[in-house]
């Protein structure tokens, strides 16, 4: 059964390296046979949070954030692509995410983690991990941590070197992991 995986990803810097991940793993589930579609905080654009979408009376909210609630609603599930930012959170990834809750309520996030350094957004994936349990998702067990992104992938999102070789390897079983609970979990909705 094919599902609908959307990439989350919100860094709002010159340069991002990040979105080679997002875009790596994108084709990858794609090549798996689902659909994966990438959804960028910066392109989508949201203010900083004043009010989340559920605060707007019907037909009120801005039409992008209104598109989005439909499309976040469509979703089997999510995938984090979540750098790392003074060992803690994106702030474009945490505002794009606020906007919303009933809209990710009882679906699967993995959380695919990247750094310019060694560390590969450990940090960030923990502060992840409780902030998504709060807001009533199965965060999958399988993690992906990317360090050195610069270097792990290249500007195609292509794997190289030592750190591309590890993503390769560890995708398969992060990818396997997200598909088994994305089915449990539609079977049970």
């Amino acid at each position: 059964m094919a599902l609908d995986i959307l990439l989350l990803y919100g860094s709002y810097r010159q340069g991002r390296m990040g979105i080679r991940l997002a875009d790596y793993m994108a084709a990858g589930f794609e090549a798996l046979g689902h659909k994966a579609m990438l959804i960028d905080a910066k392109a989508v654009g949201l203010p900083m949070l004043d009010l989340r979408y559920s605060d707007y009376a019907p037909g009120e909210a801005p039409a992008a954030m209104a598109a989005l609630a439909d499309r976040l609603s469509a979703a089997d599930a999510f995938v984090f692509v979540a750098g790392e930012y003074n060992r803690g959170m994106q702030p474009g990834l945490k505002n794009l995410v606020d906007h919303y809750l009933k809209e990710f309520d009882r679906r699967p996030a993995a959380i695919a983690s990247y750094s310019a350094g060694r560390f590969a957004g450990v940090n960030s994936h923990a502060d992840w991990t409780v902030t998504l349990s709060a807001m009533g998702m199965a965060v999958v067990p399988e993690r992906l941590s990317v360090g050195q992104i610069g270097q792990a992938l290249n500007e195609a999102a292509e794997p190289q070197g030592d750190g591309g070789a590890a993503l390769e390897r560890g995708f398969a079983g992060f990818a396997g992991n997200l598909i088994w609970w994305a089915q449990a979990a539609k079977a049970a909705r």
